[in-house]
């Protein structure tokens, strides 16, 4: 179940009552644990963290989450949950690329895709992450995808798809990757969007060790940007927590570490233990 990448998600201090939202939504779902800043949860096998981060950031479709099911009526009821005060971005019903598919926005504007599908074509990871590049971003998807397997060892492009015509044509209608043995989807957007990347969605990538830290670190931000407490953005706008795999541990067995980490760029192990 644990993954070296896994999502994060930002809400304003509901992430508690967010992620007990998504463990009854989804099957085979189940909360792990909890605290006044994260509450983690592991959503059809898949780990995802909520952060109490307040009203700063928001999600937005930019990056949605690809559910992948084999039974039509397990879709229907995960849809009849997620569409409690959410908004469908795009009708639940038979689609060029699904004979069920349907994409919302659900009440803590975190986006999904449901998609009636064979599990071995995903790798049996039945929630993919999936980039949509667009915005300032829009038709990026490709450069940003060789980025990847140029920073990740373990990278493999399974399969991309470009569009035939109209605002994205030769575009990425759809791409399908693995970094470190975890799937993920990319797309071009298909439509102008009024948005982009932003943190209201973030990717963690926990590191064996400091040396693993400052790789990825200067990889992402050589043309990307720097945030705080080992946040940042890699060249096309996807935002990156670059941490220790223990950070848990870590904070919880020095007592001031958690006041040094709020006034880090990089995190520094050893800065953490002083």
């Amino acid at each position: 179940m644990h993954n070296k990448i896994y999502p994060a998600l930002w809400f304003d201090n509901q992430a508690l009552e967010a992620m007990a939202f998504y463990v009854s939504a989804f099957p085979e779902s189940r909360l792990l644990e909890s605290n006044p800043v994260v509450a983690s949860a592991s959503i059809a096998g898949v780990r995802f963290i909520g952060i109490n981060g307040g009203p700063v950031f928001k999600p937005n479709p930019s990056i949605s989450f690809m559910y992948t099911s084999e039974s039509r009526e397990e879709i229907d009821l995960v849809w009849e949950q997620l569409t409690e005060g959410g908004m469908v971005l795009m009708p639940l019903g038979t689609h060029p690329w699904s004979e069920h598919y349907g994409w919302i926005s659900d009440k803590y504007g975190v986006s999904w895709q449901l998609y009636l599908g064979k599990l071995p074509d995903v790798n049996h990871q039945r929630i993919a992450p999936t980039l949509m590049y667009c915005g300032e971003q829009q038709g990026k998807c490709v450069q940003a995808l060789d980025f990847y397997g140029k920073i990740f060892p373990n990278f493999k492009l399974e399969g991309i798809l470009t569009y035939p015509g109209g605002f994205a044509k030769d575009q990425v209608q759809h791409a399908q990757f693995l970094v470190n043995d975890f799937t993920m989807m990319a797309m071009d957007s298909g439509v102008a969007q009024p948005f982009s990347f932003e943190e209201g969605v973030s990717l963690v990538l926990e590191c064996a060790d400091q040396a693993e830290i400052d790789y990825y670190w200067h990889a992402f931000t050589q043309n990307g940007s720097e945030s705080m407490c080992g946040w940042c953005k890699d060249p096309y706008g996807v935002s990156w927590q670059v941490i220790p795999h223990n950070l848990s541990r870590l904070l919880h067995e020095y007592p001031h570490a958690s006041q040094t980490l709020m006034n880090m760029k990089k995190i520094i192990i050893d800065e953490l233990k002083k």
